[in-house]
């Protein structure tokens, strides 16, 4: 193989790698909450606002008032497995187990006896 061949092939794999740090990051993810479980996500986009926006619109049955947002993190919401129109748990965090096991503590903090993890999103670096 000639060496100029060898040359351009690195030259190309290391501006390759240059150009991938400079592509623009969307790091924003919303979860809407509605009644009895309904919820709608959104992740990968470009502001919190058009997130928590695409979120409502994506909710199941049309219900969804409460938003919980992120930014390179994750967001997780439980219910009581036994009763959805009952005691619900959501949280954000920078991780997703974090985040999961606050929202599955709402849970049962506000009456659930069988809280499970209904959904959840992360974004960006979550």
């Amino acid at each position: 193989m000639p060496k100029y061949f060898r040359i351009g092939a690195w030259l190309a794999a290391v501006l390759g790698l240059a150009s991938f740090g400079l592509t623009p990051s969307h790091a924003a993810g919303a979860l809407a909450i509605g009644k009895c479980a309904a919820y709608g996500y959104a992740y990968d986009y470009p502001s919190v606002r058009a997130a928590e926006a695409a979120a409502r619109a994506k909710c199941s049955d049309r219900t969804c008032s409460q938003v919980v947002a992120t930014q390179k993190g994750c967001v997780a919401f439980a219910v009581d497995g036994r009763n959805v129109c009952g005691p619900n748990g959501y949280a954000n965090a920078p991780r997703l187990g974090v985040a999961q096991n606050t929202a599955l503590k709402h849970c049962y903090k506000y009456g659930g006896k069988d809280c499970v993890i209904r959904a959840w999103i992360c974004d960006g670096k979550g």
